[in-house]
């Protein structure tokens, strides 16, 4: 299955995942509609590939997002597949010193923003009986590590929520799939440690983490699959990241 001539939307198409993934969906002759929070890296990517609508955008708004997607150019307007890439991690410390402000920013990005996109643009996919939804989960939403409190649990709700929303359209010839990346080498860390470089490149001290072309990589592979073939979840890691036991506090 060829991803020529299809529409995509890629929310969070400033960075990471997402500017990997647009770029990638363009080179392979897809329109892809690009939306972000930065107007300068939205025209950084319009001038490296052809084939892309920029829409500077913040997902957490939602009569923002549903007057965007409403009022595409022609060309760009009938939409197949939603890639749900916006999100962030904030802080990485125990819960009850978090910020009330992070919190909600994560709240608002992770879970209402992929919900407001979603709202927006379903109803176009299920009229016209085809469509895919990628959201972009996390092994955080499955797996527990100290900090990953408000995030991880964001996650989980992005795993539950792309499980309900295949149930929702079974016979609707949509296709619903989470990816969920470990360790991978971005500007997540740099977000989450508020712009601080050395605690981001700590991170990766002594590790070949995930880049994120090896996740838009995987995202093309799940879009490019037979149209009978639906990929619920793909799960990766480094090969250098694994999973540890439980951990014991012994007084």
């Amino acid at each position: 299955m060829s991803l020529h001539g299809k529409t995509i939307v890629v929310t969070g198409a400033t960075s990471g995942f997402g500017f990997a993934c647009a770029r990638m969906c363009a080179q392979q002759g897809a329109r892809v509609v690009a939306c972000g929070r930065r107007a300068e890296r939205l025209a950084e990517l319009k001038g490296q590939e052809k084939n892309i609508h920029t829409v500077s955008l913040d997902v957490q708004d939602n009569d923002a997002v549903a007057k965007a997607m409403a009022t595409l150019p022609e060309a760009f307007a009938t939409i197949d597949v939603l890639i749900n890439n916006a999100g962030l991690a904030l802080g990485a410390g125990s819960y009850e010193a978090k910020p009330m402000a992070e919190i909600e920013q994560m709240v608002d990005t992770n879970i209402k923003g992929l919900l407001y996109c979603t709202h927006a643009i379903l109803p176009q996919m299920i009229t016209r009986n085809q469509g895919h939804i990628i959201n972009m989960g996390s092994v955080a939403g499955s797996y527990p590590y100290p900090g990953g409190n408000v995030y991880g649990g964001t996650k989980a709700f992005v795993e539950q929520f792309s499980l309900n929303l295949r149930a929702d359209l079974l016979g609707k010839n949509i296709r619903v799939t989470n990816i969920e990346p470990g360790m991978a080498e971005t500007e997540f860390s740099l977000v989450r440690f508020n712009g601080d470089a050395a605690k981001s490149e700590a991170i990766y001290q002594g590790v070949q983490p995930l880049a994120a072309e090896d996740v838009a990589e995987t995202i093309v592979w799940c879009l490019t699959r037979p149209a009978h073939v639906n990929i619920n979840r793909i799960e990766l890691m480094p090969t250098q990241q694994a999973f540890s036991g439980f951990a014991v506090h012994r007084a």
